[in-house]
């Protein structure tokens, strides 16, 4: 009796042993149940939760209101969340459980299996995570041959890694789970010398390869009025992109009075030429053009006040693959009288659904040409960020300096982040641009 307690024992441990080496590599499942706590925190699906399979344009199924049903196992998501502490965590989904299934559950590299059946009502536990780390964390959730969830609404958390500096989108106050999802905008504000009239403004961006992502702005000329840049607008179509803003308020171009109209001077061949909303309203142009990351791209501006209180802004663009420059519009402001102001970078993500995804890019050798012609170089930039981040939303957004150029780094959910208002300073080239001012491209 003795000697077989003892291979009882001995078999038990051994049990317990390979139960836990199993668990420990994803290959449990959690059948336990355990209470949603009162201190717990939801963390809402529409704004912090992303499709990882199986996604198009038609079949996004993450909205405002988290996933109306989840019915495909193909699908796939994932939702992050920044901790400021080590310590465990305890998860819940917060669903309608309309049949039996297998979901798998992933953090921190450690993966759980929960067997989901019908007594799940809007509950379902999935389990504790020990997190060793401070910073971004990804929640994957994916199902196993099938899964019957409706209105996911939210994942619950605590345990002792959740703080009052736990970040995420908490709330779609001001449309915020969708500028969540597309990620904090950043900007360099370019210190520029007091005292003169700017009539030129010069910049060179280079974005590093694999970060021309889809939904991707880099936008290299802001000032007082306007924009000039390149984006990455589908996976076949590329733009060179200038705005200027009308100086009448509003999202809708049509409610712009005829005195307060953006005018389309000239532009240059095969650039589009239009109106834009939305986000202020103005006037709009844009030329197709496949830029390749790893390449270096020129942008040069020009603003003038002419008579009667409007100003002309010019853009023009230099590809190394062409070997010229290339105008692309030229627009006059009214009710504006004034030299190019408020010079700045920024890097955006236009498309929510690939906030997810990292990009960094680089601004280099900046000048600026009063009216006289003399040339300053632009050294000193102060960095800012979007309300989303200023907001502590997101806090997945940086910038700098590395050598001879400025960068901005955004998305991605990388744990550090530059403190908004940092200022930061590029050694010097002294590469000041060979410009024939008098010769560039009026067509």
């Amino acid at each position: 009796m003795e000697e077989s307690l003892s291979v009882n024992s001995m078999q038990h441990k051994i049990f317990l042993l390979l139960l836990s080496l199993i668990f420990s590599i994803g290959g449990s499942t959690l059948a336990q149940e355990k209470a949603i706590p009162n201190d717990a925190i939801d963390v809402p699906i529409g704004g912090n939760t992303w499709q990882v399979a199986a996604v198009d344009a038609d079949r996004d199924v993450v909205g405002t209101h988290g996933i109306p049903t989840w019915n495909d196992p193909s699908k796939a998501f994932v939702t992050y969340v920044r901790l400021a502490k080590k310590g465990s965590l305890a998860l819940w989904l917060k669903a309608r459980v309309d049949g039996p299934g297998i979901l798998t559950v992933q953090v921190s590299g450690k993966q759980q299996q929960i067997d989901i059946s019908p007594k799940h009502q809007e509950v379902i536990y999935l389990g504790d995570w020990d997190i060793r780390d401070t910073g971004y964390i990804a929640i994957n959730l994916q199902a196993k041959k099938e899964i019957h969830l409706s209105k996911l609404t939210a994942i619950a958390i605590a345990g002792s890694a959740v703080s009052a500096q736990t970040h995420f989108v908490k709330d779609n106050e001001g449309n915020f789970f969708y500028w969540g999802r597309r990620g904090p905008s950043t900007h360099l504000n370019y210190q520029t010398p007091e005292g003169k009239d700017i009539a030129y403004y010069y910049n060179e961006v280079t974005v590093p390869k694999e970060n021309d992502i889809i939904g991707s702005y880099f936008m290299a000329n802001g000032f007082e009025g306007g924009y000039f840049g390149m984006q990455v607008n589908t996976a076949t179509e590329r733009r060179i992109l200038f705005s200027v803003w009308s100086p009448f308020q509003t999202d809708n171009p049509n409610e712009i009075p005829e005195d307060h109209r953006i005018k389309l001077l000239k532009k240059g061949e095969d650039v589009h030429g239009g109106e834009f909303g939305g986000e202020g309203s103005g006037g709009q142009s844009y030329w197709r053009f496949n830029w390749k990351a790893g390449h270096t791209y020129k942008f040069l501006l020009k603003g003038e006040p002419v008579a009667n209180q409007y100003t002309n802004y010019t853009a023009w663009f230099f590809a190394p693959e062409i070997g010229k420059w290339k105008l692309i519009a030229s627009f006059s402001r009214p009710q504006t009288n004034s030299w190019l102001h408020g010079f700045h970078s920024f890097l955006e993500n236009f498309s929510p659904k690939q906030g997810i995804l990292e990009r960094k890019v680089y601004f280099g050798n900046q000048w600026v040409i009063d009216k006289e012609g003399n040339y300053y170089e632009i050294r000193e930039a102060k960095f800012s960020a979007d309300n989303t981040a200023r907001k502590g939303y997101r806090l997945d957004y940086s910038g700098g300096n590395e050598k001879e150029k400025f960068f901005l780094h955004n998305f991605g959910f990388f744990s550090h982040y530059t403190p908004i208002g940092t200022s930061v300073k590029r050694f010097s080239t002294a590469n000041k641009p060979l410009l024939n001012l008098e010769q560039l491209p009026q067509k």
